[in-house]
């Protein structure tokens, strides 16, 4: 894992995008028309709403629409149709991929745990947080926190968010059935936000000052850790198409790949994948 996020750090950070020679362009736009529709993972939203917005206000013609629902719910839309962009926030299961789909890679982001602003629990270990979610730590007392009881926070099974988490922070373990089930990261991030006894977890790039990131290990979930690979629990985010995108659906993606896009994307706190 240290391995692959130096070469993040080294190619990525440097924005050294492959296409560039390549990129499109806002002007690209100009002569097109048509309806776009995406949908799926909740992280990509904030990059997709930024291209789309830039790409609408170029051309009035072309009319992009922006739905979460999580991985599950963009490989399945893309599969049947119903979307020209499933957007995934872990790779393509096989049965997912069998409907024909292509995977394009955009970012890199982070997976961390987040809690309320106010608990003054500073770090967690990996272990502890195995822990908490399995229900063996149930009080923040455990943890070096006030004495009151943890409220656990989750994602259904089909978020890539908690693919990530459950695979790479829990190491595979298990989480409570008394959990509470989030649709987004947005709705996990307002969630924990309201509850001084939450524990939960989001995209790096939806932290702000609504929740607090507990360091993990002593290491503090930031991009930079992610990149030089201090911080481990990391994931690429997917575009999905069925087949080989055309028209304005392969312009937007090229568009996600181009300076632009980049762009876009470190402002909604991940690092840039150059295209494949």
């Amino acid at each position: 894992m240290r391995n692959f996020c130096l070469v993040l750090s080294q190619c990525l950070l440097g924005l050294v995008l492959s296409s560039s020679a390549m990129a499109t362009e806002l002007s690209d736009f100009k002569q097109m028309s048509g309806t776009l529709n995406i949908a799926g993972g909740t992280a990509h939203i904030p990059v997709m709403k930024k291209a789309a917005q830039a790409i609408m206000t170029t051309n009035p013609e072309i009319r992009i629409t922006i739905a979460g629902g999580g991985s599950g719910v963009g490989a399945k839309q893309v599969g049947k149709g119903l979307v020209e962009i499933g957007n995934t926030g872990r790779p393509l299961k096989p049965k997912e991929a069998a409907q024909g789909l292509n995977s394009y890679p955009f970012a890199i982001d982070g997976v961390a745990v987040i809690v309320h602003p106010d608990n003054s629990v500073a770090n967690l270990t990996q272990a502890q947080v195995i822990d908490i979610y399995a229900g063996k730590i149930s009080n923040w007392k455990q943890v070096g926190g006030a004495d009151a009881a943890i409220h656990i926070y989750t994602r259904d099974e089909a978020s890539g968010t908690r693919s990530v988490f459950v695979k790479k922070l829990l190491n595979k373990g298990s989480v409570v059935n008394s959990a509470n089930v989030v649709a987004s990261n947005g709705a996990m991030k307002s969630a924990v936000s309201r509850d001084k006894g939450a524990i939960g977890y989001s995209s790096v790039g939806y932290i702000d000052a609504m929740v607090k990131a507990p360091s993990l290990d002593g290491v503090t979930p930031t991009n930079e850790a992610c990149a030089n690979g201090d911080y481990p629990v990391v994931r690429k985010l997917f575009m999905n198409t069925k087949g080989e995108p055309s028209g304005l659906t392969k312009q937007f993606i090229d568009y996600i790949f181009s300076a632009d896009g980049a762009k876009y994307i470190q402002a909604s706190g991940y690092i840039p994948v150059a295209a494949q």
